[in-house]
């Protein structure tokens, strides 16, 4: 096999299981909920990482993905109950503040360290979740903007659907509804043309807006017949009713 023809199979790995991991950690509700699905993360993580230079692109990113792998695996760290001793060789966390802060100290790191890589590009990501976790929603926009701009076109669509989120929990709904209608007209492997309509739609249902909410599940019904999108479309209308 010709070495450019390796390299872009690493390449295409490395995405994969970027965009899997990333995707897992952009599902919150309208309704404020945060929870972090990190388990799932860490599979892919650790996944990427343990076959061992399955996705080699530089000495620099394969370093930082074995930091990353750490940072996932502090979030992924179950909390020590009240009252019970300290691990010495195991870290363990009495509260999901500590852990998030220590999380996001990780995530910095790597982004300090090795600018300029995938790797930092996925830290910049799951340090925009951290910040959301922690009610930072400042630090979250700029981290979530740095990843919408960033060339992998999979990575950054799913920064623009957490984006999507947050401006929608923060009452930004004009901006909101822009991304989504970007990610609606332009849709990638990561987001699909009706993860951001059923997206838009409930944004719509929350901010009292139920004639344009049904509009986008309408469309979401005709364009899906007899698939999971156009039942759960159908749900939401007779919901409306």
């Amino acid at each position: 096999m010709r070495a450019e023809t390796r390299h872009q199979l690493k390449q295409d790995a490395f995405s994969r299981v970027t965009i899997e991991a990333a995707e897992k950690t952009a599902h919150w509700t309208v309704e404020h909920q945060t929870t972090l699905i990190i388990s799932g993360i860490a599979i892919a993580l650790l996944l990427a990482v343990g076959v061992g230079g399955w996705y080699y692109l530089g000495v620099q990113d394969e370093k930082a993905s074995l930091d990353l792998t750490q940072a996932v695996r502090t979030l992924d760290t179950p909390l020590r109950p009240a009252g019970a001793p300290e691990q010495p060789d195991f870290p363990t966390f009495t509260s999901v503040k500590e852990r998030t802060e220590t999380a996001r100290k990780q995530l910095q790191a790597i982004v300090d360290k090795y600018p300029h890589t995938r790797t930092a590009d996925m830290a910049h990501y799951l340090l925009g979740v951290t910040a959301v976790d922690l009610s930072d929603n400042g630090t979250a926009e700029r981290n979530f903007k740095e990843v919408a701009s960033v060339r992998n076109r999979d990575l950054a669509a799913v920064a623009k659907l957490a984006l999507a989120s947050l401006y929608g929990q923060t009452s930004r709904t004009k901006d909101a509804v822009a991304l989504y209608q970007e990610l609606i007209n332009k849709p990638t492997n990561s987001v699909s043309k009706v993860t951001a309509q059923l997206q838009l739609a409930e944004l719509y249902q929350n901010s009292n807006q139920p004639l344009d909410a049904k509009r986008i599940y309408e469309q979401v019904k005709k364009e899906n017949p007899g698939n999971e999108a156009g039942q759960l479309a159908a749900q939401k209308l007779a919901d409306l009713k």
